[in-house]
This record gives structure tokens, C-alpha cells and sequence, in this order.
């Protein structure tokens, strides 16, 4: 493979962090951009001692520069974040994403947008395919991230319409491993913090609601076959693992691994909380072959061994 110069925005993220090391490691010269909002200032240092080139700015003002690859993963992702930060997440979904479409338009990179399944809202359809329009509240207090998500899509869609851009769109599932923020209202960090502390696991609603979590090393190279594919311009794929578990047997499960004697709450259910959430992966597999390849068990076993050791060395919960 050749060596490319790519730009990831939102690479001090969780995934973003993970998204640059694999792509140091595939030899491509990486750039990353973000304005550490909601990413721990400590993983600048990490990303600069494997070659990455830290830009500190907000990705509505990413600077000009030649690509061949735009990976955007700049927006706040979890309801903690995007709700205490809703205009600048609804900036970096709209405005952002002009701005990352009108620099591969200049340069002529290919762009991929890294969209979300919460565009398919409290879904209808069950699993969810990339034909499917969505269910989603456009005035709800998830709104700011899930409506701007498919704004940018409508965007991304229209450059390469208008201008030609190269882009293409992965809606993706939740995702989970190591490094994760232990503070930002998330399932499985929140729930590996408890149990590893024997502190009630607190579940909101009953336990019914559905996931499927991917473990971030799949869903890298998700990304990385579809934002390196010169012929991916104009698709939509679904990257996530197809197995759907219930936030009560996922409690459970990080219980049982933990070894903990956490007990189990239930608390008040989140307003347009989804009820069930599974991808339809075909399209990506018949493109690609890829299907995650990380049981659920031994990723969280891979989290809790990570956040046990965070634990131990930081009490502070900004860790990531």
C-alpha cells in the first residue's frame, strides 16, 4: 500500500487516537486535528511519540494543507459531551464538515465521514440496513448530535453531487475498548468502574433496551477498508457487530468477568433512549469481508483489565 498523507479530525478522540496509530503503523504519513473539547490534552504527547502531527484547532478552521485521505471523526460522541456541548457539536457536524468537504475538494482527497447509528433514531426497522431512513426525534434533547449527524450526511452527499468530491459515509455502531473516557456517561466504562470497585451497576431504564458493541480494533479496520477504497465515493456502510445484547446482560457480563459483587440498579430512563439497536453489516462484508472478529467477552475483559490499571495509577476521572 502506498504511502498516503492523511488527516484525521477528532483524532485525539477515542477512536480517532486508535484510528492514527494503526494508520502509523500501515507507514502513512498522519495529521491530526481537534480542538481537545472532550479529549484528554495527555493524548497529544501520545500521539506525537508514534509520528503524529498534532494540530490543536477546531475542525470548523482546519488550516490548508495537501491530502489524499480526510478521515472526520470531529464531533462530540456521547450524551454527557453533546449535551453539555450542543451548539459546538452541531458546528462541528455542519460547519465542520464544509469545511473538511471544501479542503478534499481543493486538494482532491477522498473523504469519509464517520456518521453514527443514532441517524436511524429509535429504529422501526430491525437490524438496522443503510437503506433505511431513520426514526428520530428532531427537537429532543438527543437532537443536537443525531440530527446534525444526518445533516452532515445530506452535505457530504451534495459536495460530491455538486463538486465531485470523493466521499463516502460509515454509520457506526456503538464501540467500546481500551482508552475510553470513564466519565463521559457511557455504558460499559461506567459499568466497569462500578464492578471493579463493588459499587451498584446502575442501569437506566429496565435493561430491556438493545446494543451491539464493536470492539475498536474492528471498527478501525472497518474504517480503514472503506476510507482507503478510491472506489468507496458515494456508499454508505454500517460498521458495528451484529451481536445484540440487552445493557442488563451486558451489566451482567462485566460483573461476572469482573469477579465483582456490584449489585444492579435500576434508575430513570433517558428521553428518546433508542430500544434496540443492531447493524445489518452485509454490505460491508460482501465489499470487504470484514465482520468483527473480537468476541464480546474477551473485549470487555481487554476493558476492565485497562481500566483496572488506570484505576490504580490515577484516581482522577477524566482518565482516558
Amino acid at each position: 500500500m502506498a504511502r498516503q498523507r492523511i488527516l484525521v479530525a477528532g483524532g485525539a478522540g477515542f477512536i480517532g487516537q486508535h484510528l492514527c496509530r494503526r494508520l502509523r503503523q500501515l507507514g502513512h504519513a498522519v495529521d491530526c486535528i481537534d480542538n481537545f473539547s472532550t479529549s484528554d490534552p495527555r493524548g497529544r504527547q501520545a500521539l506525537e511519540s508514534i509520528g503524529v502531527h498534532v494540530i490543536e484547532a477546531d475542525v470548523t478552521s482546519a488550516p490548508d494543507r495537501l491530502y489524499d485521505v480526510i478521515f472526520h471523526l470531529a464531533s462530540p460522541a456521547s450524551p454527557v459531551h453533546y449535551r453539555r456541548l450542543s451548539l459546538p457539536t452541531m458546528w462541528a457536524n455542519a460547519l465542520g464538515t464544509r469545511r473538511l468537504l471544501e479542503l478534499a475538494a481543493v486538494c482532491g482527497a477522498s473523504m469519509l465521514l464517520a456518521s453514527t447509528s443514532e441517524v436511524y433514531g429509535d429504529p422501526l426497522q430491525h437490524p438496522q440496513t443503510e437503506s433505511y431512513w431513520g426514526n428520530v426525534n428532531p427537537v429532543g434533547e438527543r437532537a443536537c448530535y443525531d440530527e446534525s449527524k444526518r445533516f452532515a450526511e445530506a452535505l457530504t452527499t451534495e459536495y460530491r453531487r455538486v463538486y465531485g468530491v470523493n466521499s463516502r459515509i460509515v454509520r457506526i455502531f456503538n464501540t467500546y475498548g481500551p482508552g475510553m473516557a470513564l466519565d463521559d456517561g457511557r455504558a460499559i466504562p461506567e459499568f466497569a468502574v462500578a464492578a471493579l470497585k463493588n459499587k451498584p451497576i446502575r442501569i437506566q431504564g429496565d435493561g430491556s433496551q438493545t446494543r451491539s458493541f464493536c470492539y475498536v480494533d474492528d471498527l478501525v479496520e472497518g474504517l480503514i477498508h472503506v476510507g482507503l477504497d478510491t472506489k468507496a465515493g458515494g456508499e454508505i456502510f454500517n460498521v458495528g457487530n451484529p451481536r445484540e445484547v440487552t445493557i442488563l446482560q451486558a451489566a451482567e457480563l462485566i460483573r461476572e468477568i469482573a469477579n465483582s459483587t456490584s449489585p444492579i440498579e435500576f434508575v430513570g430512563a433517558v428521553a428518546d433512549d433508542p430500544q434496540r439497536r443492531c447493524p445489518d453489516i452485509a454490505k460491508i462484508q460482501k465489499a470487504y469481508g470484514w465482520a468483527p472478529s473480537v468476541s464480546l467477552e474477551d473485549g470487555l475483559a481487554a476493558v476492565l483489565e485497562d481500566v483496572r490499571q488506570r484505576l490504580a495509577v490515577d484516581s482522577s476521572p477524566n482518565l482516558r
